[in-house]
Parts: structure tokens; sequence; C-alpha cells
């Protein structure tokens, strides 16, 4: 995990981003889509929605995925144990990259068929305490044709942009700067999962 977290640094350090497939093992990938799926099952979801405070909305035209929140303070063995591995990456980012990352957050997030969640930035004016977003998606299998890709708009020196498709594939991480990269979720055409987080400059 050592080596894994300090590359990961220094991609992030050199160019605002990094994709990582095989992030965990294939078992423990498979014990988190297991307690999704049971959490699921259980109601627990809601749908997400747009803004912080006073300012939140929940506006399908713009997204229309569910999440389920963890809560630090009640995280469960799995999630502990994820928390950890992710703990251990925050620390090598901070000290490649001097980004004063002091705390996490994430929440199991769901697309079901048909849904989507249009470009924007994870960093704005009400979040600015985010810094690092963090994606880990834990379906088992995941074809092109499932749609679903993560797109990303990444800022080249000429003032443009390379658009990079990034698929859910099962166990696969993407890590990027969050105030700098805007980003969507392309329609998907069956259920796609992940844990999203994001490394934060603030205190639990």
């Amino acid at each position: 995990m050592e080596a894994i977290a300090e590359n990961i640094a220094e991609q992030l350090y050199e160019k605002g981003w990094c994709i990582v497939d095989n992030f965990l093992e294939e078992g423990f990938r498979k014990e988190l889509l297991e307690e999704q799926q049971d959490i699921l099952h259980h109601g627990q979801f809601r749908m997400a929605g747009v803004g912080k405070g006073g300012d939140f909305r929940i506006q399908p035209e713009i997204r229309s995925d569910k999440v389920c929140w963890m809560d630090y303070w009640q995280l469960t063995p799995l999630q502990r144990r994820y928390w950890d591995q992710i703990e251990e990456l925050k620390s090598a980012i901070n000290q490649r990259c001097y980004l004063g990352l002091r705390s996490y957050e994430a929440h199991f997030a769901m697309y079901p068929p048909g849904s989507f969640y249009l470009r924007h930035l994870d960093q704005f004016q009400k979040v600015s305490y985010r810094v690092v977003s963090c994606i880990l998606y834990l379906n088992d299998e995941w074809s092109e044709d499932d749609g679903g890709a993560l797109r990303m708009y990444l800022p080249q020196e000429d003032g443009t942009e390379e658009i990079l498709d990034v698929f859910p594939k099962g166990g696969r991480l993407v890590i990027f700067l969050s105030g700098e990269i805007p980003h969507e979720v392309l329609m998907t055409f069956k259920e796609r999962i992940s844990i999203t987080g994001w490394m934060r400059d603030i205190e639990y």
C-alpha cells in the first residue's frame, strides 16, 4: 500500500489526477459491494441533491443518483478498513503535495439505469474545504456499452481542455484535485456503484 500511495501522490502532484486499477483486493471489493447492496435494500439511500445547507435542492435534471453517507463516528468494520487505507493515502499526499489535508468524508453512491450528473466541480463556495476527490468503483462487471463513464475535463496549458472518459470498472480508484478538474457522470444503462469521498482541509 505504501508504494501505491506514494505513486498516487506523485501523479497528483505532477498532473492533478490519477487512476489506479485494482486499488482494493478483490475479496474486499466484493465485501464492500455486498454491504452497499444490503444498505440499499434496507432503504437507507436518499436522492442526492446540489448545493449545501440552505441552498440544498433535489434537482434530478442536474443529478439523479442516490447516496448513503458514512458516519465517521459509526463506521462498520468494512468501512473502517477502507477509511484506514484512505488515511494512509491522505498522509502520502500531504507529504508530497503539502495540501494540509486533515479529514475525509464519503458516501456510497448508486446511479440507477438512466441516471447521470451534469458537469460540475466538487469544490465551490459552500464546500471550499474539499481538496482531493476520491472515487472507488465497486461494480462486479462493466463494459463501455453500459455507459456511466466519469468524463473528466482536463485543463491544458494552452487554455483548452482534454476530455477523458473513465469507465467505472470494479476496484478502480480515481483521484483528482476537487477545485481544478470539472467532470460529469454520463448516463448509465445499469446500476453503477461507488464510494465517493473527499479529502478535506478541515477537521471532523
